[in-house]
């Protein structure tokens, strides 16, 4: 019973059932955030959309990862560092723009929204907890949900900071934050992904 593939299979069935969840989540705080972010000029609520959208973007890779060679796992987290790097730099180029031509964030909204996604960003995490020391793709996914609670905690922050103060400042610079956890989770994955490639080649030879 041991040689028949059914720990595998189930194993595979669990992480598929796990990042569909974390895709779901991820894809409804983007719509979320990106359209409530705007609402309320904030650019901190608009940095942690984008960084939903490319969380749900990986979770969709990684998703296509699960049951495949071990190969295709190491290239779905490298693309999913490069798209967390881009979207981060993204963010830099939209917080630049704020601060020539000026914003108001909105400081209950963003308290209000960065509560609600921390919530749903627990969850993730607690999901993708058991499989933090697993395969490549999954430990991906596990640094991704762990930057939103941080990246959450900060908008929170920013945002009664932004009240107290009266100044959009706090929010740029949460927003700045959140940009460069965002690269250096991306970064951090690519560097995963690179050392589980030198492992994969070393087994080969």
């Amino acid at each position: 019973m041991s040689d028949c593939g059914c720990e595998i299979e189930i194993k595979n069935k669990e992480e598929s059932r796990v990042l569909i969840i974390l895709l779901s989540i991820n894809a409804i705080m983007f719509f979320v955030e990106i359209t409530l972010g705007i609402v309320s000029e904030s650019t901190a609520l608009i940095a942690d959309s984008l960084d939903m959208f490319a969380d749900a973007t990986v979770y969709g890779i990684g998703l296509y990862a699960v049951g495949k060679e071990a190969f295709v796992k190491i290239n779905a987290a490298h693309i999913s560092g490069i798209l967390q790097i881009l979207l981060g730099v993204a963010v830099l180029f939209d917080i630049v723009r704020r601060t020539v031509l000026g914003s108001e964030p909105e400081s209950l909204l963003m308290i209000f929204v960065g509560i609600a996604a921390l919530i749903a960003n627990i969850i993730c995490l607690y999901l993708i907890s058991k499989h933090k020391d697993g395969e490549v793709h999954m430990r991906a996914s596990w640094i991704f949900s762990k930057n939103d609670v941080i990246a959450n905690f900060g908008i929170i922050i920013g945002g009664g900071l932004v009240y107290q103060l009266d100044s959009r400042f706090p929010d740029l610079i949460i927003g700045l934050v959140i940009s460069i956890i965002v690269i250096r989770g991306g970064l951090h994955i690519i560097k995963d992904a690179n050392n589980e490639k030198q492992i994969q080649s070393e087994k080969n030879t």
